[in-house]
Parts: structure tokens; sequence; C-alpha cells
């Protein structure tokens, strides 16, 4: 597949795909997951996740990642097993962060620890405080933004695979 082909059915710029293929941007979370459906493989393709075995996770030995800033980090808190319906993370967000627009298959549930988010999802936004959750069918168009002058600590819990 072309540069272009990519291009066209992801909606990046081929001079943007261009600086991820060679290291000189990273891509949103997102992006990236768009970039792996178009090209038919997975994540994992791109992104050396945390692998994790057996059923307990615990803290301190679980490992984190970042994709772009690294200030947004993405802690998997379990690799699940074959046919797990749920896929719990927890994410950190640095004060100013928006996400992108994005929307896939199933439920996402998200449970604020610390900090405040705005977490819109279909045009109607939610303003979301530690110890507030929502949980919504995530075949939406959402995107969120960590609100106020500090980071935000989320659990999230989905029912796709954070890495298919």
């Amino acid at each position: 597949m072309t540069l272009q082909q990519v291009s066209e059915r992801v909606g990046l710029s081929i001079g943007f795909l261009s600086q991820i293929e060679r290291g000189m941007s990273t891509p949103s979370l997102a992006s990236l997951c768009n970039i792996a459906d178009v090209l038919g493989v997975s994540v994992d393709a791109f992104v050396k996740s945390p692998l994790q075995s057996g059923a307990v996770s615990r803290q301190g030995e679980r490992q984190s990642f970042s994709l772009g800033d690294a200030r947004r980090t993405y802690e998997l808190l379990g690799r699940g097993f074959p046919g797990a319906k749920l896929h719990p993370s927890l994410v950190r967000r640095p004060p100013g962060h928006v996400s992108e627009v994005m929307h896939n298959d199933g439920e996402d549930f998200v449970y604020v620890l610390e900090g405040s988010m705005l977490l819109e999802i279909a045009g109607e936004r939610h303003i979301l405080n530690g110890g507030d959750s929502m949980h919504f069918q995530s075949h939406l168009p959402h995107r969120s933004a960590t609100l106020g002058s500090v980071s935000t600590l989320e659990l999230w819990v989905r029912t796709q695979p954070f890495f298919p």
C-alpha cells in the first residue's frame, strides 16, 4: 500500500505519515489504531506493549508506556486471557491535554481517580471530577480533555482490547 493510499484512508497527510515512518513524529493513540486498522495489522506491530502473564497485576511490577508526550502514560492493568471481555488500564494525562475525536467498537467505562476532565460524547459535554465515572458506547464519537492545572489519573475499562 502506498503512503497516498494510507493517507486517504486514515485522513492524515502524506508528510505526517512519512515523519511517523522515519521516527520523526509520534501519532496519537487514535491515529496509530487507525493506521494499524487500514494496514490490517495489530497496534502491537508498532508498539512494544508491556507483556504480563497471570491473573494478578501488582503495583510496581507493571510497565507503563507513552505515545508522543512522555507525561501521558498508559499502564495496562492486566493482559487478560483468551476471550477476555474487559480490558482495564490506568491513564495519566498532563494539564492541557486534549485527545482527538475517537470511535471504536464496544463500551468504555472511565473512573476519575485524580483531577478533572471533560468527556465529550456525540457532542454532549460532561465534566468529571475525582470520584466521578461514566459508562458509554464507544462507537459514538468521543474525545476528552484534562481540565485545570493538575494531571488526571483515570481508570479506563474497555470491552475492546487496548492492543488487540
